[in-house]
């Protein structure tokens, strides 16, 4: 009699958008956990033609039902045998996280020591906020009293705690404030960009007992996905053992890369180093 066959052995759940063309979301989160090495399982929040900065968008979130079913089917199937972090970005609206947050201790249970990272999607200081205004407190109330850790930009630091982020002493300080339960750290990236000097854009990464400030080139285009690249960098590298910190600053060097590699190339969509 053969022996039964094994589960197969997802490392990261990615829950993000998806689309048919252009480089967001789990179009950029799965390559990039694939070149270090880990299996990551794509969950999908909504499927887009593309982004919708383009003059034609076709997709929507995907149903709430099937959202759930996606999650619900992933324990039934016994997936999270070994997978040791839920990255969480782009959701389609509150009732997904929702959801999140009620499958979540299932997953807990499932898998101990599975962690929830949390890339809070709102907006950004350009555009201000571009997803359902609902989403603020959606995070706040089912996914940040979850969170091992979020990644943030300046802007959304600002949303999620109400408090100023101005300058550095402001965002480590309203930073700290998500520092409840088991969250350890906020990494913030696009931080008090009134205080950057020129050619620079600052990261800040807090934690309960220390603030380090990562600086790195700005790259002058502003393609979509940098955020999503550098919070599946960043989880890559925390899945093998590097510190916070050193995590963001590869993160923010693989960021810089591919910023690089996409100007040269006068591509209209984030290339992947």
């Amino acid at each position: 009699m053969s022996a039964p066959l094994k589960s197969w052995p997802i490392d990261v759940v990615s829950v993000q958008s998806q689309v048919v063309y252009g480089s967001v979301g789990n179009n950029v989160a799965l390559p990039t956990l694939q070149a270090f090495g880990l299996v990551a399982a794509a969950v999908p929040t909504v499927l887009l033609s593309n982004t919708p900065h383009y003059p034609s968008l076709h997709g929507s979130a995907v149903p709430d039902a099937w959202f759930e079913g996606y999650l619900s089917d992933l324990l039934a199937r016994d997936g999270l045998r070994q997978a040791r972090a839920v990255l969480a970005g782009y959701l389609g609206g509150p009732a997904q996280a929702e959801a999140l947050a009620r499958w979540l201790p299932q997953a807990i249970a499932a898998r101990p020591g599975l962690r929830l990272i949390v890339d809070p999607v709102i907006g950004d200081h350009d555009h201000g906020i571009y997803v359902d205004p609902g989403m603020i407190a959606a995070y706040r109330r089912h996914l940040l009293p979850l969170a091992h850790g979020l990644t943030p930009n300046g802007f959304e630091l600002a949303q999620l705690t109400g408090l100023p982020v101005d300058d550095l002493d402001q965002v480590a300080a309203a930073a700290r404030t998500l520092l409840t339960g088991p969250t350890e750290w906020v990494v913030v990236t696009s931080a008090a960009p009134d205080s950057w000097p020129p050619g620079e854009m600052w990261v800040a990464v807090v934690e309960r007992e220390r603030l380090e400030v990562l600086r790195h080139p700005h790259i002058d285009i502003a393609p979509k996905g940098t955020g999503d690249l550098f919070s599946a960098t960043l989880t890559a590298h925390l899945l093998h053992g590097v510190s916070v910190a050193d995590a963001a600053r590869q993160a923010c060097e693989r960021v810089v890369r591919a910023l690089r590699l996409t100007e040269q190339a006068r591509c209209a969509e984030l290339l992947l180093p």
